[in-house]
Parts: structure tokens; sequence; C-alpha cells
């Protein structure tokens, strides 16, 4: 998994061994893990682990989880991560639609927000809109920590969440904050972004080299769009049927009026890469998205395939019917095109079908075991896609295994992910 993020300015966490051990402290939960436990487990020497927890622990990143039970010596003291010493934004910029989730340090989302959005409307609306979202959600990150988790948001992956449009108790409601979860008015002490959209709201920047973390820092903000874009310059390339975006600097441009590190990448493979970080999940599988436009997201030996400019994974531009009808991107008979006329004349076996040929596609080119599905008009029907998807692969007989796997918070938290994971080491 690519580590460049543009990264956040923590002392801390600059060197692999203190990605390893912050790792076994975020995988060991509220129970903790000990100093000989982290020694035994990366191979560093004790002396190297106290200096690690140490640092961590003057950062604010760890803290004492209580006594082990002796074993004849002295009780060992376990350590923990803390979980809101700080946190990612992670935005997923649709064609219609805003989506922003606050994650914590193990990756646990404590807060949601959805917004209307016009994709083609250009870069400036697009650009007011999220650091609109992003002043909100910073604002959550700074209450106490009671008002940020008492919103009913579910963690985690987001499993059982409302999709937009439909909300439910404890869900996001449109172009608001979770039901319960305070904003608070008050300037955080930081590095504030000239014109706020939201009065009150500043934006702190990264922590300075040699200091603390002040509880509810922001580390960084990861943005999801549809591609082509080019993850390694931040740039978008031709968005299909938003030639406008071709070229322009989103991720330059976000970082300046935000002050803060951001990262940039297509939404199939940031959902790839938080559906890749789940406990359990398989080293290689391919993610199918069907929302507003089709594509996949590729894990290939644990790491998200980008491809060498960052344009593995367009599916929906795969032709499949040479004289079939003209696709958005210039080209006939993509799998999108298909796809989408299907679903926008209602007939979703049709549109499970060509969604299940596109997968069978990558599973005989990538010989992967494991497909799985998401977007919004796959969880507006899963089992008629999964079913319509496993049935193509039977078919062809493709032994891979089909499953609806991402709620309607996988692209948004997968860009958060694209801050959190380098600093674990992923």
């Amino acid at each position: 998994m690519n580590r460049d993020t543009g990264g956040a300015n923590l002392p801390a966490l600059r060197s692999h061994n203190a990605a390893l051990v912050l790792d076994l402290l975020r995988t060991a939960g509220q129970d903790g893990i000990s100093r000989l436990e982290l020694a035994a487990r990366t191979g560093l020497t004790p002396q190297a682990v106290s200096k690690i927890t140490a640092r961590l622990r003057a950062e604010g990143l760890a803290a004492d989880a209580g006594r082990r039970a002796s074993t004849g010596g002295k009780p060992a003291t376990a350590l923990r991560l803390v979980p809101e010493a700080a946190y990612a934004i992670g935005l997923q910029l649709d064609r219609d639609e805003l989506t922003a989730v606050l994650l914590d340090l193990a990756g646990e989302r404590v807060a949601a927000r959805h917004a209307p959005l016009d994709l083609g409307a250009g870069a400036e609306p697009v650009l007011t809109a999220a650091r609109a979202e992003v002043a909100a959600l910073t604002a959550l990150a700074h209450a106490e920590e009671g008002e940020v988790r008492g919103d009913g948001a579910q963690g985690g992956g987001g499993q059982g969440a409302a999709i937009p449009g439909a909300p439910t108790p404890g869900s996001a409601m449109p172009g608001g904050v979770i039901p319960g979860a305070a904003v608070r008015g008050a300037a955080v002490p930081g590095a504030a972004v000239p014109g706020a959209e939201v009065p009150g709201a500043a934006i702190p920047g990264p922590a300075a080299p040699g200091t603390p973390i002040r509880g509810g820092a922001i580390l960084g903000v990861g943005v999801a769009m549809p591609g082509p874009l080019d993850h390694l310059t931040g740039t978008p390339g031709r968005v299909t049927g938003f030639p406008e975006w071709d070229g322009f600097p989103l991720r330059e441009e976000l970082a300046r009026r935000l002050g803060l590190p951001v990262a940039l990448d297509k939404d199939t493979n940031a959902a790839a890469l938080g559906l890749a970080l789940r406990p359990g999940a398989p080293d290689s599988f391919a993610y199918v998205h069907l929302g507003t436009g089709l594509g996949a997201g590729l894990v290939l030996g644990g790491a998200v395939l980008r491809g060498g400019r960052s344009g593995a994974g367009e599916l929906g531009h795969q032709t499949v019917q040479l004289d079939g009808p003209p696709c958005d991107c210039g080209g006939r008979g993509c799998l999108e095109v298909l796809c989408m006329t299907a679903l926008g004349r209602g007939d979703l076996a049709e549109a499970a079908r060509v969604l299940g040929t596109g997968a069978a596609n990558l599973v005989r080119l990538l010989d992967i075991e494991r497909v799985l599905l998401g977007g919004r008009a796959v969880l507006a029907a899963p089992d008629t896609y999964a079913r319509g998807t496993r049935e193509v692969l039977a078919g062809l007989g493709l032994p891979a295994d089909v499953a609806v796997a991402a709620g309607p918070y996988a692209v948004a938290e997968g860009a958060a992910q694209l801050i959190l994971a380098p600093l674990f080491g992923k």
C-alpha cells in the first residue's frame, strides 16, 4: 500500500519500528500489550521498545492499560493506543454527493456527514463544500469525548448504517452532523484556515516537530473521487463526464486551503484499502463498485494495485460490445454504459449480469478467489447483485467467492485510511 500521504509531522512516527509498535498497540485494543510482548513480537530489544513507547506516551498516542498478573517477577504494565489522541478525515467526492467521515486512530468512525454536490460545477464550489465539511468535523474532533461518541454512529465498516436518502435513528442526516454530536463554535488553537466556511470552526494544522499531540488533532484529510487520476501527483484526469477536472491540482489546492496534509486517490482504491485493513481480510481480492459509475479496486498480495500511472481498476471502461452504445469516456459498449443503462430502465437483473461479467473478467485476468461488491446501487439491492454476479461466475466455471461487504461509508472511510494506514506501517 502506497505510503506517500504527505504525512503529519509526528516525530514519534518517523521510524518503521515505531510504526510496528503503534500497530500492535492498535490491534491489542483496550486491554493493551506489555513492553515484553512488544519486544517479542517485533524482534526489537526491550531497550528499543522502551525508548519507542516513551516517545509514544510523550506524544499522547499511548497510555497505561493496567498491570498484568505477575508470573513470578514484577507485574508488567500494559500499554494501549489512545484512539482519541488524533483523527483523520475522509471525503468522498461523488458525482452528486459529498460524504465526510471522522475516524479516530483506531480506525473507528465517530462522526459522518452528507451534503449534495455537483462534481461538474467546477473546482471552486467543490473545494468550498469540502472545506466546510472538514471544518465541521474538525469542530467535532475537539468536542469532549462524550459528545463526539454520543452520536449513535456505528464504528468500523459502517455495516447496517442507513443509505443516504433514507436516514434511520443514529445515522447521518443529509447536510448535517449525526444527531447528538455537538459542534463547538469556539475556535481551536492551531493553524486556522483563512475564510473558513463554518464560523468559529478553525482547522488546526499538523503538530509541529517535537510538539506533543493535542487531543483531537487532525492528522490530515484523505480524498477519494472517481478516476482516472494520478495518485502520486494528486491530480485528477478526465473524470468520465467531467473533463473540466483534467489536470487540476486538487491535492495541492485543497491542502493549501485547509492547512493540512491531503492524500488523493480513486474512490475504488480507497474503498479497497479500507477493506484490506479489516481483520481477516483476504490477501488478494477485487472490490467492484457500482454507484454513479462502475469501477474496481484491486488488492494483490495485501497491497492496493494502482499501476504505473495510477490507472489500474478502470473496470467500467472495458469494452464488451464493439458496436454498443457510446460511453462518456469516448468508447463504445463499455461495461459502465451498459450497466448504467440497465439500471436507468430499472432492469436490476440485467445490471447485475453486466456487473458479474466485469467481475468474471477480473477473476480470469488476475486469478483471484474473492469479489467484494459495494456502491450505492449495490447497497440498494444487495441480494440481486450478489446473486447475479455469482450466477455469471458459476456459469463460466469460475470458483470465486462473492460477497457484499462494503457499507455506505466504505469509500469515505478508506479515504481517511490514506492518512491513518501509513502511521501503522500499512
